[in-house]
């Protein structure tokens, strides 16, 4: 698996290493640097080339808003989280007309980042594969946020859970006889490992598919996820 290079930019290296740590739950991205300011933060990013950056806007030298416009015009295959404690209404437009994925205010609740980071990730996912480009598609694509609140009213499913996901993990079940495990339920839904995960979790739950363990060439223990 091709992880996702993750870049911290961030002036507090305590604040740093909390976000370091949340992230490093996630198998899917590996973090490969960590700058305290807007200097160290281009330096890391010509030498790491990563995927994601994760950026602060008060530093100690300069804005980190201040360097989108260079991050766009040198970096533009880098998709841009925000943290910051900043609220000014000229920074959030900045942030949106240079194409921020997503803008946290500090402190960020533990939940919301997750739900953030798991939202990315399914979209970095569905970007890879090769499903067709229709209208359910792009509405995936440009989802941003939605409140999981908002789903749960609609459908009575669990907090995480929507419809048109489970629906995809339910077919992909229902078309195996050998079973699954959740590396490949996520690649042939285009959502992260974490995400196919939960809604495999959620199938057992409700008794809809069952889970066995079973082990690899390796012994590397496996569990393996069946259509009941």
């Amino acid at each position: 698996m091709v992880k996702i290079r993750a870049v911290i930019a961030e002036d507090d290296f305590r604040v740093a290493d909390i976000h370091e740590k949340f992230l490093d739950r996630f198998e899917e991205i590996e973090v490969v640097g960590k700058a305290l300011n807007a200097e160290q933060t281009i330096e890391i990013l010509e030498q790491k080339k990563p995927n994601l950056l994760l950026l602060d806007v008060y530093m100690p030298d300069q804005l980190g808003s201040d360097l989108l416009p260079i991050i766009r015009q040198k970096y533009k295959h880098i998709d841009i989280i925000m943290i910051t404690a900043a609220t000014d209404k000229e920074i959030l437009e900045k942030a949106l007309r240079y194409g921020v994925e997503y803008y946290l205010i500090k402190p960020v609740k533990i939940e919301h980042f997750q739900q953030i980071i798991e939202e990315y990730l399914n979209k970095y996912h569905l970007m890879q594969t090769d499903q067709e480009i229709n209208q359910e598609f792009i509405d995936r694509i440009f989802k941003k946020g939605t409140p999981p609140s908002a789903v749960n009213k609609e459908t009575s499913l669990p907090k995480g859970v929507d419809d048109i996901t489970l629906s995809k993990v339910r077919i992909v079940l229902e078309k195996s006889s050998i079973g699954l495990s959740a590396e490949q339920v996520s690649r042939q839904i285009g959502a992260s490992r974490t995400t196919a995960r939960r809604y495999l979790e959620y199938l057992i739950s409700v008794q809809e598919c069952k889970a066995e363990v079973v082990y690899g060439v390796v012994g590397r223990p496996e569990r393996r996820y069946y259509k009941i």
